[in-house]
């Protein structure tokens, strides 16, 4: 549809048409959503509810690499990063290596991947039902796991669990991933222009990266 069919049916109709909106938590996002699209389904986006996770283990590693630091445990902590916050399959060798050490000792740390990794069992279901009562289940366990940071997760999670049970309605078929791409690529065009003065030349430089157009082997001779 062209912006003037959009203009001759109206924003009200249009937005009533929606079917299904994907966000973040934010809460003006999901205010403006409720407000001006009713009648869509509203999915949290799979990435950023597992980004909050990311953040909390990585969290819970800088205080305990912190508090260990004189401590042979400290030592296991150093250069775990990665480890911790990468999925399994997406590790490197040297990162591989570096978590099944981690694995081997009693850090909270490592609780707080485990319990992550156990959340990830969450998408693998396809009814909202059977998801809704392995939320419950896995809230259960993390409420009571003393780890502050992941415990903030679990009552985010109770907090937002019928926008994440959308995700199942939906048949786990709408995501921002497009979206995210876009602003990625976006990011890497503008750092490697240290930016732009016009949106014009932005949105040129985006094409064209996007695109793949083929670029000169010198844009400038040096005498």
């Amino acid at each position: 549809m062209t912006l003037d069919g959009v203009r001759a049916i109206g924003i009200d109709e249009v937005a009533g048409g929606i079917g299904f909106v994907c966000s973040d938590m934010w809460k003006p996002y999901l205010y403006i959503i409720k407000e001006c699209a009713p009648n869509a389904l509203n999915i949290l986006d799979r990435f950023h509810v597992m980004v909050h996770f990311s953040k909390a283990i990585d969290e819970v590693r800088a205080g305990e690499e912190r508090s260990l630091a004189k401590s042979c445990k400290g030592e296991v902590l150093k250069h775990s990063r990665w480890a911790l916050l990468k999925r399994p399959e997406n590790l490197t060798d040297r990162q591989g290596v570096k978590l099944n050490e981690l694995l081997g000792a009693n850090l909270r740390s490592v609780k707080a991947y485990l319990l992550k990794e156990q959340f990830q069992q969450l998408w693998t279901y396809s009814s909202a039902g059977w998801a809704s009562r392995f939320l419950r289940g896995w809230t259960f366990v993390a409420m009571r796991s003393k780890i502050e940071p992941i415990k903030r997760v679990a009552r985010m999670i109770r907090k937002h669990e019928p926008l994440i049970l959308n995700w199942f309605r939906a048949k786990g078929e709408i995501s921002n991933g497009a979206v995210e791409g876009m602003n990625g690529r976006g990011r890497v065009v503008t750092k490697r222009a240290y930016g732009f003065r016009t949106f014009r030349a932005f949105e040129v430089a985006l094409y064209h990266d996007l695109g793949r157009l083929p670029e000169p082997k010198f844009t400038h001779r040096f005498w």
